[in-house]
């Protein structure tokens, strides 16, 4: 598996993203290994917390949820998913599965960090991943929050726009990171988030990640992931540990997969679920406070 890894003087002076990054190396599933990045920032002994993020950002759109649950006492673990961030990038859009993203984060939450008692929150690709890695390690877990996020299992159809964006992507013959997260963002981006955001790929071979993810989701009932994706959603069915959804009001990607898991998952029951006003997709960027105080009066809870 050939790989590039982001020089580090890429994120250096990076706009209010103070934490230094920790690194372990995680099987590639390809007879070699794979430099995965994280960020840790709160109390050892705090509860844990567990960030996971999207396409195609990386652990710094945590940044304002971040000082939140570290304020409330929370220890806060941000990975960066493989082909994003700091974490190493696969440069052949084949080297990327939906399997293999699910084992590699497990890989490095389980096998390296061995957490436990998490509380999960995942957006975008982050809760695909997230909500994967939960219901095939339920006994890590205490308590999930899905935020503009879902499990597609290819049963259904994706909306349109959601195909319309994956064509862009598909098509686009330079992918443009930056202003593709600030147009996920209804409060817009600073000329610092973009570069930021622009970081870790330097050069356009770099952006395989970005480029697959899409294709990943389960749009098809036999789609390579569908099949696992139908036997999380077993688990997420009896799943009784408090579940919180936690979507904006600006997404029309994923705003009817929050009713969806509300009704079908027990934990959610009976809980406050909250919508993030004036948010899209990327809510942490436009509502990283807010979400952050959601997560922590979750945990507290």
């Amino acid at each position: 598996m050939q790989t590039y890894r982001t020089p580090d003087d890429r994120f250096a002076g990076l706009d209010d993203f103070p934490w230094d990054p920790s690194y372990a190396d995680v099987p590639d599933q390809d007879g070699g290994s794979l430099r995965m990045a994280w960020v840790e920032a709160g109390p050892a002994d705090g509860p844990v917390v567990l960030l996971l993020h999207g396409e195609p950002t990386w652990s710094y759109l945590y940044r304002h949820v971040i000082r939140v649950l570290v304020d409330a006492g929370m220890r806060v673990i941000a990975p960066d998913l493989v082909g994003f961030g700091r974490s190493d990038k696969p440069l052949a859009t084949a080297d990327h599965s939906f399997a293999r993203h699910v084992e590699w984060v497990r890989s490095l939450v389980v096998d390296e960090l061995d957490l436990t008692d998490m509380t999960l929150v995942g957006q975008d690709w982050g809760g695909l991943i997230g909500l994967r890695l939960a219901a095939e390690n339920p006994s890590r877990f205490e308590r999930i929050v899905a935020a503009n996020t879902g499990l597609p299992t290819g049963d259904f159809d994706m909306p349109e726009i959601w195909w319309e964006f994956r064509r862009a992507v598909e098509s686009a013959p330079a992918l443009d990171i930056g202003r593709f997260v600030e147009a996920g963002c209804l409060r817009g981006l600073s000329e610092a988030g973009r570069a930021a955001y622009d970081a870790p790929f330097p050069v356009e071979e770099a952006k395989a990640g970005p480029r697959v993810m899409p294709t990943l989701v389960p749009t098809d009932p036999e789609d390579p992931a569908a099949a696992a994706n139908r036997a999380a959603w077993a688990v997420l069915a009896t799943w009784g540990k408090p579940f919180l959804t936690a979507f904006s009001d600006g997404d029309p990607i994923t705003g009817a997969m929050g009713p969806i898991m509300r009704k079908l998952i027990p934990g959610a029951a009976g809980l406050d679920h909250p919508t993030l006003r004036g948010a899209g997709h990327f809510l942490q960027e436009d509502a990283g406070e807010e979400l952050g105080h959601v997560v922590a009066e979750f945990v507290r809870a």
